[in-house]
């Protein structure tokens, strides 16, 4: 869809998805940026993740790494927060203000109206903000309070809403960052994703109203971030009878499909 088809007040969070331009294809083959080596991918499943594709947990390689150096940041982040929120008069910092009054606004509200107020609030909170722009550099990933300050491209509301919605509340195992691919566009996006009476619902910087992933067309997933770790998405594998023995199975293709990761030396998609 052209920019022009985007309600106005959402043009400028709609042009601020820089997102991995340097570090996921968040992936594919363009030209620009650098992307993340994926790392050692183990645990193919079949499993109930956004979208019901099977996934790799990743072990190891940058993008691990750099969610793990992510995560270190963002429990610095919650003890600010605790200290605030304990004591608001005393706050200060503005931004933990600010970001404590989203999530206190969610928690007033149930289901799938507690969902879209953080995606409302979080949308209209931010400042879209190149990664470039502000850091000199293709890919930052920045956390809550330093994307209320400065701005942020779509992974920075991905991870802002992604904590907002886990201190409103929302159970750990029912929250995910989404990195898909636009299969018409080329380009590369991330959003927060939240399971709501087992589907799963889009939290989309580019949109105020939340979608299912069933109902999500021209968008190919590549990876999954839950606290705990990395995924990324992988073809199902195929089963085929083994010439010595009929009776059993054998897994072809499992991990034999083009990766979207492109080798740390090559040059990565930029997202948009």
């Amino acid at each position: 869809m052209a920019i022009s088809d985007y309600p106005r007040a959402l043009r400028a969070t709609f042009l601020g998805c820089s997102l991995l331009a340097s570090s996921l294809a968040w992936f594919g083959p363009v030209a620009a940026g650098t992307l993340l080596s994926p790392g050692t991918a183990v645990l193919i499943k079949k499993s109930v993740e956004p979208f019901g594709q099977p996934t790799a947990m990743l072990l190891d390689g940058r993008l691990h790494q750099k969610w793990q150096s992510l995560q270190r940041r963002l429990d610095d982040e919650m003890v600010q927060l605790a200290l605030c929120e304990g004591d608001r008069e005393g706050c200060v910092s503005p931004a933990a203000l600010q970001f404590l009054a989203i999530v206190d606004a969610a928690r007033l509200r149930e289901g799938r109206a507690r969902l879209g107020e953080i995606n409302r609030a979080i949308n209209l909170a931010v400042k879209a903000t190149s990664d470039l722009a502000q850091y000199g550099e293709l890919d930052v990933w920045a956390s809550p309070l330093a994307t209320l300050t400065r701005g942020g491209d779509c992974e920075d509301y991905a991870i802002a809403k992604f904590v907002a919605l886990r201190l409103a509340g929302i159970a750990p195992d029912d929250l995910r960052i989404v990195i898909m691919r636009d299969t018409i566009r080329g380009g590369d996006h991330a959003v927060a994703a939240a399971r709501l009476d087992g589907r799963w619902l889009m939290l989309d910087n580019r949109r105020m109203a939340m979608v299912e992933d069933s109902d999500i067309r021209n968008v190919r997933p590549t990876y999954m971030l839950d606290r705990h770790s990395v995924m990324r998405y992988t073809d199902a594998p195929v089963l085929v009878a083994s010439s010595s023995n009929p009776e059993a199975p054998v897994v072809v293709n499992s991990l034999a499909a083009p990766s979207p990761i492109a080798p740390a030396d090559q040059a990565l998609p930029q997202a948009d």
